[in-house]
């Protein structure tokens, strides 16, 4: 499945990589580079899936999926949240705020796209 994604990162060689990839595999990619506006900015994509960086300046990716995981549009959306610390405890918060899934920086390309396809695929079973 190819769809839209909506990369939300500060970083910006990151998000450009990302993109580049993402376009490249046939997904539609918008971006936004701060936590701010983030829950807006959803909802006028209406993305199939979300990539979240946990660490904003701004406002943390855990206080945006809060927001998302608390509205009935939003509730169920997959959000993969990245993080370039990959301690336990950062884990167990994106889990229990409600991250779909949860990848470490550095990660390579093939676990990027197949990990964006798998929560595409599954939001759109029945």
């Amino acid at each position: 499945m190819v769809g839209t994604v909506l990369l939300i990162e500060d970083e910006q060689n990151i998000m450009e990589a990302m993109r580049f990839l993402l376009s490249r595999d046939g997904w539609s990619v918008h971006t936004h580079g701060k936590g701010v506006n983030a829950v807006e900015k959803i909802s006028q994509v209406g993305p199939d899936v979300v990539i979240l960086d946990m660490m904003l300046p701004d406002c943390s990716g855990l206080e945006i999926l809060k927001c998302l995981r608390g509205n009935s549009e939003t509730k169920g959306l997959p959000v993969l949240m990245l993080t370039a610390r990959g301690q336990q405890r950062d884990r167990k918060l994106a889990e229990k705020a409600g991250a779909t899934r949860f990848m470490t920086k550095p990660f390579s390309n093939a676990e990027l796209l197949q990990t964006v396809n798998d929560l595409a695929n599954s939001a759109a079973k029945p």
